[in-house]
Formats: structure tokens, C-alpha cells, sequence
């Protein structure tokens, strides 16, 4: 294999997880219109976040009835405010293939010790979601960020289902079609896949998630920033654009302008095709390739967001060192940025395929990765 450097680089090399790319029409300059110190509760301020909340739904097609609302603490914060406000009515059950998923496992059995079965699979496998019961609560991730694998789709959910389906889909939403009649709860944050500022969440409620609030009361406290009701009732605002807490209006003003270009790419369906013809440039580059895979097992469950690769060249004998190796002089070259594979994933690289990415610059970086990989194989070569 040549070493040769590739003679063009990607125009926007970023290639981070989170925070990810802007949209590619992106600007400081696009930012103008943002009420900086202004109360958050005067008109414009609200309108704004309004205007955010409005665009969410509209965009994601939310069915009529469910609520959606702007939150603090980015997708954690969403997903901790779902499981204090609505789990320990009925026994849960716990589903992690990833990272974020165990945390969520960690707060339902270690913090708030509830009744929880938990099902676990390992990086690059998933649970069986037919196997789960539904009449029980159910908290999952819709994609899991750090193993780059997915949920399907929602057959498996049955539409008459007793409990409650909690979903984090941070790196799902806006890039893959979630089944909102299966979902009472999904969340996730602005800094994915429409390469928004962090720090804040989306919360979207169900009628069915409603009915719980307002007829359920937790055994334990909760701090003020996680509350949703006030006397037994849904604290609307929360869904109208008055915030829990005071948000930054600058990062408003930037998801709606993603928000906006969203639009202007073709809505949801454009953004998924996006990421799919970023993603599938990607797994047609490992099918021609025996030293480099998909961490996923079952191209159905391949993740078109945070696609993660592993290394399977047998002459790597430290799979950890290599990718860090390969990581490093891809960001050296400016060719990818934030490339390497999640610290607690299996040794590899992760590369965000989400729609604010240029297909071009894809292509352009697996040139890059096609030389990174000779000269750390050629340099094995020469220490051996």
C-alpha cells in the first residue's frame, strides 16, 4: 500500500461526536439576531424559545398532544429528569449496549434502588427488545453514541403496552425516523446531530407520560430543576418556552438557526439522507477492506450517525495503541479531528456521519485513513 499523502484534505475536519460539526452554511455573523441581555422572559426572549420548540416538533413530526420542551443539562439532564419525575410506579426494565446506557443502569439500580431487571449487551451487540416486558417500564438509548449501534426500528414496542418507554436518543434524532406512538419519553441535546451549543435538552412527553406526572408522586425529592408538575398538574410553560432555568439565548439563537437550515436541506428526510450517504461511504470502504470493520455485528443495527470502526488486521498486537496511533496522525494532518474510538469502547475510531458533515469530506478522510493505517502497519513492520 502506498504511503503517499492523500493531495486534499477535508474542508471541515471535524469529526467529533459531540459537540459536532455546524451546519456547513454556519457563521458567527448568523447569530446577530440573538436578544444578548435580555431577560429570558420578556417577549422576545420567550418567542425565541418558542419559535426552538415549535421548529422541534414541526421538523421531527411529533405528533399533536405530545410535549416538547426545552431543558437544562443537556441529554443527561433531560434523561435524569424523566427517570426522578416518572420511574418507581411499576417495576422498570433497564436495557444497555453503550456507555451512556450502563450510566442510566447506574442511577436506576445504584441511586434510585427501584425494582429494575437490566439487560446488557455487549460494544458492537444489542439487547433483543422482543424479549423485554413492556408492561413494566422500559429506559434504553435509540442509538448508542459510543458503540455505533441502533435500534432498528419499534416493532417490538407493542402499541398496548402498561408501561412507560423512556428513550435517549441523542444521536438519533434528526438523522433516524423514531416511531413516536412507540415512544412516551425521548430525549437528547442540540450539540448532535444538528451540531448545535451544549448545555441544553429536549424533552418530549407523551399523553401517556402526562398521565403519569399528574397521577404519580415519586418516594423521593426532587431539587427544584427536575420538577414538571405543581399540584398535581403539568407545569406548561416548561413546553411554551419559559424554562426552568435561565438559558443561554446566544445557543437558542444558534439551534435555531440549524434548525432553519434543517429546513432548507429538505426537513427530516433530508437530514437522514444525509447521514446515510455519509455513513455508507464509510461501510463500503470497510466491505473493500480485510483490516477494518464495522464495531456493529448486524449491518441493521449500524449506527448512520456515530459510526465506530475496529481494527482487524491480525498483525496488531496492541489494538489500543494502534488506533491511537492512527487517531493521532489523522488529527496531525488535519484530516480528522476527534476521530478516536470513546474511552470506555473497544479500541477503534469513531467517525460522526450526522447531516451537518459533507459527504466530500468523508471521502476525503478515508483517504487519509487509507494512509495512516499503511505507515502505522509499515512502521510495526520496522520494529519487529
Amino acid at each position: 500500500m502506498a504511503l503517499t499523502k492523500p493531495a486534499a484534505r477535508p474542508m471541515n475536519p471535524r469529526f467529533s461526536s459531540g459537540p459536532c460539526a455546524k451546519p456547513p452554511t454556519w457563521s458567527l455573523d448568523s447569530l446577530a439576531g440573538a436578544p444578548l441581555g435580555r431577560s429570558h422572559r420578556a417577549a422576545v426572549g420567550k418567542n425565541k424559545l418558542k419559535e426552538a420548540i415549535d421548529l422541534t416538533a414541526e421538523i421531527l413530526g411529533v405528533p399533536a398532544g405530545y410535549r416538547v420542551g426545552i431543558v437544562p443539562a443537556s441529554d443527561t439532564g433531560a434523561v435524569e429528569m424523566a427517570m426522578w419525575s416518572l420511574l418507581g410506579q411499576r417495576p422498570v426494565e433497564m436495557v444497555a449496549w453503550e456507555s451512556f446506557g450502563e450510566g442510566w443502569v447506574t442511577d436506576a439500580v445504584k441511586q434510585l434502588k427501584l425494582d429494575a431487571r437490566v439487560h446488557h449487551a455487549d460494544y458492537g451487540q444489542i439487547v433483543d427488545m422482543g424479549t423485554l416486558d413492556y408492561d413494566r417500564d422500559v429506559v434504553f438509548t435509540w442509538n448508542g453514541t459510543t458503540s455505533g449501534v441502533r435500534v432498528p426500528n419499534g416493532n417490538a414496542i407493542p402499541a398496548d403496552r402498561k408501561g412507560l418507554t423512556i428513550c435517549d436518543a441523542t444521536s438519533a434524532a434528526f438523522a433516524q425516523d423514531l416511531p413516536w406512538d412507540k415512544l412516551d419519553v425521548v430525549t437528547f441535546s442540540w450539540q448532535k446531530v444538528l451540531g448545535g451549543e451544549a448545555a441544553h435538552g429536549m424533552l418530549i412527553l407523551s399523553p401517556r407520560a402526562v398521565e403519569r406526572l399528574e397521577s404519580y408522586t415519586p418516594a423521593w425529592p426532587l431539587p427544584k430543576i427536575f420538577r414538571l408538575t405543581s399540584k398535581g398538574k403539568l407545569i406548561e410553560g416548561v413546553f411554551t418556552g419559559e424554562t426552568i432555568n435561565t438559558p443561554s439565548m446566544l445557543c437558542v439563537e444558534d439551534y435555531l438557526v440549524a434548525l432553519k437550515w434543517a429546513q432548507y436541506v429538505g426537513g427530516l428526510a433530508g437530514l437522514m439522507d444525509r447521514a446515510n450517504a455519509n455513513a455508507q461511504v464509510i461501510w463500503d470502504f470497510c466491505a473493500d477492506r480485510d483490516w477494518i470493520d464495522n464495531l456493529a455485528a448486524d449491518p441493521a443495527t449500524r449506527s448512520n450517525t456515530s459510526v465506530c470502526l475496529k481494527f482487524t488486521d491480525p498483525r496488531i498486537t496492541d489494538g489500543a495503541a494502534f488506533a491511537k496511533a492512527v487517531a493521532k496522525r489523522l488529527e496531525a494532518e488535519g484530516a480528522a479531528y476527534d476521530a478516536g474510538a470513546y474511552r470506555d469502547a473497544p479500541a477503534g475510531l469513531r467517525i460522526w456521519c450526522g447531516a451537518t458533515v459533507e459527504l466530500a469530506d468523508v471521502q476525503a478522510m478515508l483517504h487519509w485513513l487509507d494512509w495512516a493505517y499503511a505507515t502505522e502497519i509499515a512502521a510495526l513492520s520496522q520494529a519487529a
